[in-house]
């Protein structure tokens, strides 16, 4: 299994299908928003949300959906990263509810070898997240610095640190 890419390996107009899907529970918008201290009542109190908002329901917060949008991306994007260097904007274009599930897609903008370092480049990407009705819920660019293979290479390969299993001998043999 990939998990991230090097420079070589994106190529501007590429698009990664984050697989899978996330059903976002109430239970995943209350602990999010109690993590982040982040009490309004559009996300916490139905009540409040059925009598006093447009929408008549709980409004999942919206940086768990980018949060969440932003992990789906790693295994495609950014596994491999040495810096996440820019979120250049964020917009969220529709809200989110208890029970939507979100899906995501990153397509590569650009990417320019890095000026001070020869062993590692940026590489300009938007992530898009759709709910499971094609919706457009929240839109995000960032640029990522990543590594050349042969950063790679030079650190130990693919799994660096990874220690090789050592052979299991039955109690009482040498």
């Amino acid at each position: 299994m990939q998990f991230g890419r090097t420079y070589e390996e994106f190529t501007v107009g590429d698009v990664y299908k984050h697989w899978p899907g996330k059903t976002v529970t109430e239970y995943d918008d209350h602990l999010f928003c109690l993590l982040t201290m982040n009490h309004h009542p559009l996300h916490l109190d139905s009540h409040y949300a059925e009598g006093s908002t447009d929408f008549g329901r709980n409004v999942v917060v919206g940086n768990y959906v980018y949060s969440l949008l932003l992990g789906m991306s790693v295994p495609d994007v950014s596994g491999k990263a040495i810096a996440n260097l820019e979120i250049e904007s964020l917009r969220h274009v529709a809200p989110t509810f208890h029970g939507d599930t979100i899906y995501g897609e990153t397509t590569v903008l650009d990417k320019r070898p890095s000026s001070s370092r020869p062993d590692r480049g940026v590489v300009y990407v938007e992530t898009r997240g759709h709910k499971q009705d094609g919706t457009l819920v929240c839109v995000f660019r960032r640029r990522v610095m990543v590594p050349t293979a042969a950063y790679i290479e030079e650190r130990g390969g693919e799994q660096p640190g990874r220690p090789q299993p050592r052979e299991q001998r039955p109690k009482g043999e040498k």
